[in-house]
C-alpha cells in the first residue's frame, strides 16, 4: 500500500487531486455560515425594524456566486471596504434596540452580521468573485420594491399609530389609559386588559396592541378595537364612535394597513395605500358644546371644523386648526366632544406642539358646522364629508379651558350659512 503522501501526489500530477478550500474560501463560508439562515424558518434581524414584507432570507439565493452577483450589482456589498457594505448596516440596524429583544436574540443578531461580514470579506479578497463581469441575465432576489420595505418600517407605522390612535385617546375619557383614576377603577373591576393606553406612550401602547388580541389581522373591520367603542360588542363606557366618523377611519384605515403588511398584501408599489398628506393631528382635553341644535340635526352625525383668526393677514387660516365630530344627541338637542388640533407636518406649530403641550391661544375663532343629514360616510366609511353637508358657521370668543366642566359652549341658534 502506498502512503497517503504518494496517493496525493500522484493524484496531483493526473489532475484529480479535489480542490482545497481553506476557512476563507467564499463556497466554503457561505455553505457553512450563510446558507444556514436561508434554510432557516426563524425570524431574522429584520424583525427588528420591520412589521413584516422583508427578510434577511430575501437577500440570499442557493448559489453563493448567484447571491454575490445580484449584492454587488444592487449595490449592497463595498468592495473596497467590506465592513461598510450596506447589508451590513441593514442588518446591524436596530441591534442596540432592547425593545427587539422578544423579537430576536442580541447574539443571533450579532451571528448573522458576523456571517455575512465573513463572506462579504472572502468574496472581496476573491479575484475571481470580485472581478466577474455582470451576467446578461441578473440573479434575482426576492426582495420587494424599496417603497414597499419603506412602508413596512416600524418607525413608519409608529408615525401613522401615534397620528390615527393615540391622538384620539381623550375620545375614552380616560377609562383606557393606564394609571388615570378612572383607569385604575375599571382595572379593578376588569382586569388589566382595559389598560391599553399605556403610561410609556405611543410606541408601548402599538406594541401592546399588536400583541393583544384587540387586533383581528384576518378581519380588520371585525377587531374589537374598532367593535367595542361601536357597542357592537358589549362595552361599558357604550357607543364611542360610529361607523364613518373621524374616530373609526382613524382606527379602521391604521388596522387595515397593519393587516396588510403582516399578511403581506403590498408586493409593489402599486398596492400601497396612497400617501397621507393629512395634517397632523394632536389630541386634546378641550371640550366643545353646540347648544340648542336644531331638530334637523337630531341623531346625525355632525363635524366641526375650527380657524384661527391670522391677525398679520386679517384673514381666517385657509385651514382648519382644529376638528371633531360626533353625532349629535337629538333629544337633549345637544353635541358635544373633545377637539383634535392640526398642523401641517414639519410646521412650527406641529413642532412646537410635539415639543410641548397642544393649546389653543384665547381670541377671536371660526367655527363651521357639517351635518351628514344622507348618512353618506356610513354608507361609505372612507369618504369624507364636504360642500354638500356644510350647513353653517359662527364666529366665537373662546379660551379654550381643558376640562368637561370647563367646555367651551356655542349657541347652535348663531350657527349661519
Amino acid at each position: 500500500m502506498r502512503p497517503p503522501a504518494i496517493v496525493a501526489c500522484l493524484l496531483a500530477f493526473t489532475g484529480f487531486a479535489p480542490a482545497v478550500r481553506g476557512a476563507d474560501d467564499p463556497a466554503k463560508v457561505f455553505e457553512e455560515r450563510i446558507l444556514p439562515i436561508f434554510k432557516s424558518t426563524d425570524p431574522s434581524s429584520c424583525v427588528r425594524c420591520h412589521l413584516a414584507s422583508v427578510d434577511l432570507k430575501n437577500y440570499i439565493l442557493p448559489s453563493a456566486k448567484e447571491t454575490f452577483l445580484a449584492l454587488r450589482e444592487q449595490g449592497l456589498i463595498d468592495l473596497a471596504q467590506p465592513e461598510k457594505s450596506k447589508i451590513l448596516t441593514l442588518i446591524n440596524r436596530g441591534a442596540n434596540d432592547p425593545k427587539g429583544a422578544g423579537l430576536i436574540t442580541a447574539k443571533k443578531q450579532k451571528a448573522e452580521y458576523e456571517a455575512f461580514a465573513a463572506w462579504i470579506k472572502a468574496c472581496a479578497a476573491d479575484p475571481t468573485l470580485r472581478d466577474a463581469p455582470k451576467p446578461k441575465k441578473l440573479p434575482t432576489l426576492a426582495t420587494k420594491p424599496d417603497e414597499v420595505v419603506r412602508h413596512t418600517r416600524k418607525d413608519r407605522v409608529l408615525d401613522s399609530f401615534e397620528k390615527n390612535i393615540w391622538s384620539l385617546r381623550f375620545r375614552c375619557m380616560n377609562c383606557h389609559t393606564e394609571g388615570t383614576p378612572q383607569n385604575d377603577k375599571l382595572v379593578k373591576e376588569h382586569g388589566e386588559r382595559v389598560a391599553w393606553f399605556k403610561k410609556g406612550g405611543p410606541e408601548a401602547t402599538m406594541d401592546y396592541l399588536l400583541a393583544s388580541k384587540l387586533i383581528d389581522l384576518a378581519n380588520p373591520e371585525k377587531s374589537l378595537l374598532l367593535t367595542k367603542p361601536l357597542n357592537e360588542v358589549k362595552h361599558g363606557g357604550g357607543i364611542k364612535i360610529v361607523v364613518g366618523d373621524q374616530g373609526y377611519k382613524a382606527i379602521r384605515g391604521w388596522i387595515e394597513d397593519v393587516a396588510a403588511i403582516k399578511n403581506g398584501k403590498y408586493a409593489k408599489v402599486d398596492d400601497l395605500p396612497a400617501k397621507d398628506t393629512n395634517p397632523k393631528q394632536f389630541g386634546t382635553e378641550i371640550w366643545l358644546k353646540l347648544d340648542k341644535t336644531p331638530d334637523a340635526w337630531g341623531d346625525k352625525l355632525l363635524m366641526v371644523e375650527v380657524y384661527a383668526w391670522d391677525g398679520q393677514a386679517g384673514a381666517w387660516e385657509k385651514t382648519p386648526i382644529a376638528t371633531s365630530d360626533r353625532v349629535v344627541w337629538g333629544k337633549g338637542k345637544l353635541w358635544q366632544h373633545t377637539i383634535t388640533l392640526l398642523a401641517p407636518a414639519g410646521s412650527e406649530r406641529a413642532k412646537a406642539w410635539t415639543r410641548g403641550k397642544p393649546a389653543l391661544r384665547p381670541g377671536k375663532y371660526l367655527v363651521k358646522v357639517f351635518v351628514d343629514s344622507d348618512g353618506k360616510v356610513k354608507k361609505d366609511w372612507k369618504t369624507t364629508m364636504g360642500r354638500e353637508e356644510y350647513v353653517g358657521q359662527v364666529e366665537i370668543q373662546a379660551r379654550w379651558a381643558e376640562g368637561y366642566g370647563a367646555m367651551t359652549v356655542v349657541d347652535a341658534t348663531r350657527v349661519k350659512p
